[in-house]
């Protein structure tokens, strides 16, 4: 696909236009959150504890949670986070699973056997009960967050990477390099690589959703980022029990997180539309 056509076939997408704008105006306001919050997420003040929304700025715009924490900082705090958890394990998963998948989709034989039954044996256990068995023994941090998601999280690329090599391996383009004597290692990266890319980005977008919810899960249940620091899941689940009479604390930040995980999946889908072949015009 050519630039031009590239670009006109992204303006066209209203999936795509929608999903990567709302993803950047949310990645903005989080990460200038230092520069826009003047409380201190971390803060108690239980003289103000669960005070209800107030639309006015300078006061508590999204209310307070249980222990008179604003919900407004924590939000834009523990999105900061969040985006950032998810980023890195996605760029983790990325160069793992694409180097894997280059490798055994190219040379195959015993290392393609072997990583494809790691894959099996590793997509035969819940991802989220993996990542909970880990981080239980590891205990909880952001570090060991990154690094269980990372652990569960590099299969699908690798298989998708993998699948699409092995379509091309046997292309008269890639025989008639190995006849002029091209190195492998410049096959990989000059022929093979080109042809991974987009299918990679497409995964990789898709996957960028599932880790948003990945670590609000694991926060939520306690085994993700530690307390106090504030994270969309530990928010949820501490106003649980006062979701009754202070509806707010809990969705507020569910209600970011699904906004999120919906930008995410819009520009997923609308990549797909723009890079898939299968969707040429």
């Amino acid at each position: 696909m050519s630039r031009k056509e590239f670009f006109r076939r992204l303006r066209k997408s209203k999936l795509f236009l929608i999903g990567f704008f709302s993803i950047l105006v949310i990645v903005i306001v989080c990460f200038a959150a230092p520069a826009l919050v003047k409380k201190d997420p971390l803060a108690v003040d239980l003289a103000a504890r669960l005070i209800p929304p107030d639309w006015k700025f300078g006061s508590h715009f999204f209310g307070t949670d249980a222990l008179g924490r604003d919900v407004l900082t924590r939000l834009l705090i523990g999105g900061k986070l969040s985006l950032t958890i998810a980023f890195s394990v996605v760029i983790i998963t990325t160069l793992v699973g694409l180097a894997f998948g280059l490798i055994v989709g190219y040379f195959g034989g015993i290392s393609d056997l072997l990583l494809m039954r790691l894959c099996d044996i590793m997509m035969a256990i819940p991802g989220l009960l993996l990542a909970i068995c880990v981080v239980a023994v590891l205990g909880g941090s952001i570090l060991n967050l990154v690094v269980v998601l990372s652990i569960t999280g590099w299969i699908v690329l690798a298989r998708v990477v993998r699948s699409t090599v092995l379509s091309i391996r046997g292309s008269e383009y890639i025989k008639a390099a190995r006849v002029l004597g091209v190195p492998d290692y410049k096959i990989i990266f000059n022929e093979v690589l080109p042809n991974v890319i987009s299918p990679v980005i497409i995964t990789a977008t898709q996957a960028f959703g599932g880790m948003i919810l990945a670590e609000a899960s694991m926060s939520f249940l306690g085994l993700g980022v530690p307390a106090p620091q504030p994270s969309w899941g530990a928010m949820i689940s501490d106003g649980r029990e006062y979701i009754a009479n202070s509806p707010w604390v809990v969705l507020i930040p569910g209600i970011a997180l699904m906004l999120t995980v919906l930008a995410v999946n819009f520009m997923g889908d609308g990549l797909n539309d723009i890079l898939n072949p299968k969707n040429m015009d």
